[in-house]
């Protein structure tokens, strides 16, 4: 997905990143689905990522009680610009610019995160799984990162729709450290918009359809991100797995 330069974000709102990235993601009724549509973006073909290879069997089938779900150590994948993409505040009127690139033996989403006509957040999305994941039987997710000390959102979505619920779970990152950050299924919140949902239905994890990571100025029911700053910024992934206690 061509993007501009991470560490310098437009000044000024962009219609052609708005229109890019709601094409990128599928959101431009109709058109979306048109391989020219696409292309007239800059944008990878094929809105919806074929999962068969990211499905993961239960731990009682499966060799590993520790799946992979994505491994960013390996080789470049061919389909990486296809399946991940930026997902920023220019959606709302912002001007803040992310990127998510293969760069050696990890992936890093990076940018600059802009406060700028209202904005405040920077996010790289995967298109649609088609079919879903089904993550049932596993107890929770495991991220391999190294960030530069602020607290980012790692969010799951069950709604093919960009602009829907996700459900949501802030982790601390150590300046310039490897960490590995475990989160159990019943730690995730349900948002919308950075506003929580204490009614909305539980995850269902047989619909996983999108997976997303998210730096952002707010962290729920407008309370701030008390490591947030504005400016460039850098999260590193080695992989994102999947554990069972069992």
């Amino acid at each position: 997905m061509t993007q501009n330069s991470p560490n310098s974000p437009p000044s000024q709102w962009s219609l052609c990143r708005f229109l890019r990235t709601m094409a990128y993601f599928g959101a431009v009724p109709i058109l979306s689905q048109f391989d020219w549509f696409q292309r007239r973006f800059g944008n990878p073909a094929h809105p919806h990522v074929d999962s068969p290879a990211l499905t993961t069997t239960s731990p009682s089938s499966s060799s590993t009680t520790e799946p992979t779900v994505f491994d960013f150590t390996t080789q470049p994948d061919p389909q990486f610009e296809a399946i991940w993409g930026a997902l920023d505040d220019v959606v709302m009127g912002g001007v803040s610019a992310s990127s998510f690139r293969k760069v050696g033996a990890s992936a890093v989403f990076a940018g600059t995160v802009s406060t700028a006509n209202s904005g405040g957040f920077a996010s790289v999305r995967t298109r649609n799984f088609d079919p879903p994941l089904d993550w049932s039987g596993f107890d929770g997710v495991k991220l391999r990162v190294r960030g530069d000390g602020q607290r980012y959102k790692f969010m799951l979505h069950q709604d093919t729709n960009w602009d829907s619920v996700a459900y949501c779970h802030s982790f601390d990152t150590v300046d310039r450290e490897w960490i590995t950050v475990q989160i159990p299924f019943t730690a995730f919140t349900p948002v919308f918009r950075a506003r929580t949902l204490p009614d909305a239905p539980a995850l269902n994890l047989s619909r996983i359809c999108a997976l997303q990571l998210m730096l952002s100025k707010f962290e729920y029911d407008s309370a701030l991100n008390p490591t947030f700053q504005p400016g460039a910024f850098q999260l590193q992934i080695e992989r994102i797995q999947l554990y069972s206690n069992s």
